[in-house]
């Protein structure tokens, strides 16, 4: 993830930043805390999970010796807003083309439909249904946008689609866009980094996206993968405000490659251009044309590893904002498996009727999956104005990562 820290705009003097600082805060590897304990102010990190790794190299030097930066500008949940694809697939339909059925698919995974994309729908139509959703509930004007953060890793081009749902939005004031690529945990990334930008650079609106299409990433033969997954859109804004309401109480994020051998989708050459050779050329010039492979996943040792780590990155995000377990409203985790949510609220100690699930109706939707959950929660009257929620993701990488927000 881009220090976002760093980034400050012509159009926000540094100034001004200046002018706002009321009290200092103390700047942690992940997390926030001020000097007076639970926090009325948020910080964002210069530093990143696993430096300690190479304190005795050069690399370590340089992000020790920053010096703290002071923020006293907050952040807050205003708007957002989902979409899905027309086309459901559920259960029974997938038992016409792989050897399962709706049973042994509900009680492996807790889901019964997915949506997948098709005949008009694209992502880029889904992202931006859901980012105007969302900046209607914050009644933002799409020229106020400062920042769009799509967080996806099945972008519709390689160089990214946040541009394009910027542009189809008509944010007249061409605000940046970029795209943010962590798998299911890339919208916890993307919040994290909304707070960056605010608090860094003076930001005042920024929309984070979560969308993906991982159904063109599936091999619909393989019944361990195909069952799971499902193409949606979530958003949410974010809004800066003063550090009294801040919105956003401690975050934790980590990575670990080692796991990449148990979820991912690899480059691979086309077979096709392996015929052709080279005539004669420079051997292996020119490059040969590659695509991404099918998901691949070893799902006992995801189940391990999320509900190991999930519970234990929602503590320490708890711990960071000097809050205790119980005072979650809500836990609202990456649906990717109803047996690893169950799991996780277990281990946590929060009753069935306090965790967010719609698991069922949509599968797993990658970096879609926790604004599409949190989208009807909100719509339904479920989460409220003043609602804490523990909010978790994890996926390839292998990636995983927590906040605790209060929604508006």
């Amino acid at each position: 993830m881009a220090n976002a820290c760093e980034f400050f705009t012509p159009s926000v003097p540094r100034l001004r930043l200046r002018r706002r600082i009321q009290s200092p805060i103390e700047i942690y590897r992940t997390g926030f805390r001020s000097p007076e304990g639970f926090s009325l102010r948020v910080f964002c990190s210069n530093t990143t999970q696993g430096s300690d790794k190479f304190a005795s190299g050069s690399g370590a030097s340089s992000s020790k010796s920053r010096a703290p930066r002071l923020v006293s500008q907050g952040c807050k949940l205003v708007g957002c807003g989902s979409a899905v694809p027309t086309l459901k697939v559920s259960n029974d339909d997938l038992a016409k083309i792989v050897d399962t059925s709706d049973e042994w698919i509900s009680v492996r995974t807790g889901i019964h439909n997915r949506r997948v994309i098709s005949g008009k729908d694209s992502l880029t139509t889904l992202a931006v249904e859901a980012a105007r959703k969302a900046l209607q509930m914050a009644q933002v004007d799409p020229d106020d946008v400062d920042l769009v953060l799509m967080c996806t890793s099945t972008p519709e081009d390689l160089f990214g689609s946040a541009p394009q749902v910027q542009k189809a939005l008509e944010c007249k004031s061409n605000p940046l866009a970029y795209d943010i690529t962590a798998a299911c945990s890339g919208f916890v990334l993307g919040l994290v980094s909304a707070a960056c930008h605010i608090r860094g650079a003076g930001f005042q609106n920024v929309l984070v996206i979560g969308a993906d299409a991982l159904s063109q990433y599936v091999d619909w033969t393989d019944r361990g993968t195909c069952i799971l997954f499902g193409d949606a859109a979530g958003a949410v804004l974010v809004q800066a405000c003063d550090g009294e309401e801040d919105g956003l109480f401690g975050f934790d994020l980590h990575s670990d490659g080692d796991g990449q051998r148990h979820l991912n989708a690899t480059i691979k050459e086309n077979e096709m251009d392996n015929a052709l050779g080279s005539n004669g050329s420079v051997s292996d010039f020119p490059p040969k044309r590659s695509s991404y492979s099918c998901i691949k996943m070893n799902g006992n040792e995801v189940f391990r590893f999320a509900v190991r780590s999930v519970p234990q990155s929602i503590e320490s995000a708890l711990e960071k904002a000097g809050l205790p377990v119980s005072s979650i409203d809500w836990l609202l985790l990456h649906q990717a498996n109803q047996r690893i949510i169950d799991a996780v609220a277990t281990r946590l100690e929060v009753p069935p009727e306090r965790v967010i699930s719609n698991l069922a109706n949509y599968g797993n939707t990658s970096a879609a999956s926790i604004p599409l959950a949190l989208d009807e929660a909100v719509r339904n009257g479920k989460v409220k104005a003043g609602h804490t929620i523990a909010a978790a993701g994890f996926g390839a990488g292998l990636t995983w990562g927590s906040a605790i927000v209060r929604w508006g």
